[in-house]
């Protein structure tokens, strides 16, 4: 247990630079529309920020961009660029053979974060690039390492993401809905993104299958396949592609192991 409550300036002033981060130029109707927070409020974390350096206004002046000052946060963690290196070669080789993207992502706190992807410039983009930030309970990398990762941390997870406001995160409060979805996944091998979040996020144009990278040792990540709705369904996905992306995620699991 923590020893003091936490410091909700510092939280709400983390959220904002995070979201920043994620839209690469936000405005502040933007930044209350994505954390929740009064405007005024918003307008006090960027001038603050702006002041240590870590967002500047943007070339247009319609918004806030961050700043080079913002890499010196994550030079203490280089985990996913060593994850993202050993995937890549295993990822365009994976959609050589099967003709869609897919995305390595790691869990991180209360986020998967994409560590690789064989996405291309194009329809199939949609500006999800490495360090993007996923939904844990929306998406099926999320949904994927949530129904395979120890039972203990699954617990701490979802007892996170029930006190954080989002709508991303409403089905942290329906335990036995979420429990029947996790045993779902289990059942059947792969997590499949939630409809909501795809109408939210891709206007219902795509959705995505994911499976766990893991051996003995535990879950070390997740993989998905993304697919358009009007090219191919879900069962012919299914029949398609479940195999080969399990074979996929076990060659990873493999190398992520060995480290080569």
């Amino acid at each position: 247990m923590p020893s003091f409550k936490p410091v909700t300036a510092l939280t709400r002033g983390l959220d904002v630079l995070r979201v920043v981060n994620e839209l690469r130029e936000a405005t502040v109707s933007a930044l209350h529309k994505e954390t929740g927070l009064d405007k005024a409020t918003i307008v006090r974390m960027l001038e603050t920020l702006e002041h240590e350096g870590y967002v500047t206004r943007s070339p247009s002046n319609s918004g806030y961009v961050a700043t080079g000052r913002t890499l010196q946060l994550s030079r203490g963690y280089d985990l996913h660029h060593r994850i993202g290196l050993l995937s890549e070669p295993i990822l365009t080789e994976f959609r050589h053979r099967i003709g869609w993207p897919s995305d390595v992502a790691l869990f991180d706190h209360d986020a998967m974060i994409v560590v690789q992807t064989s996405r291309e410039t194009g329809p199939l983009f949609f500006n999800r690039r490495p360090g993007f930030r996923a939904s844990i309970l929306e998406t099926s990398i999320g949904r994927a390492y949530l129904a395979y990762c120890d039972p203990a941390e699954r617990e701490r997870i979802i007892a996170r993401l029930r006190v954080k406001p989002d709508v991303r995160n409403m089905l942290a409060s329906e335990p036995e809905k979420l429990e029947a979805l996790l045993a779902d996944v289990r059942a059947r091998g792969f997590a499949c993104m939630d409809d909501a979040y795809s109408e939210r996020e891709y206007s219902r144009q795509m959705w995505a299958m994911a499976v766990p990278v893991q051996d003995d040792g535990g879950i070390h990540a997740t993989l998905n396949i993304m697919m358009l709705r009007n090219a191919i369904t879900p069962d012919m996905a299914v029949e398609r592609f479940l195999g080969p992306l399990k074979d996929t995620a076990d060659r990873l699991a493999n190398v992520l192991r060995n480290g080569e």
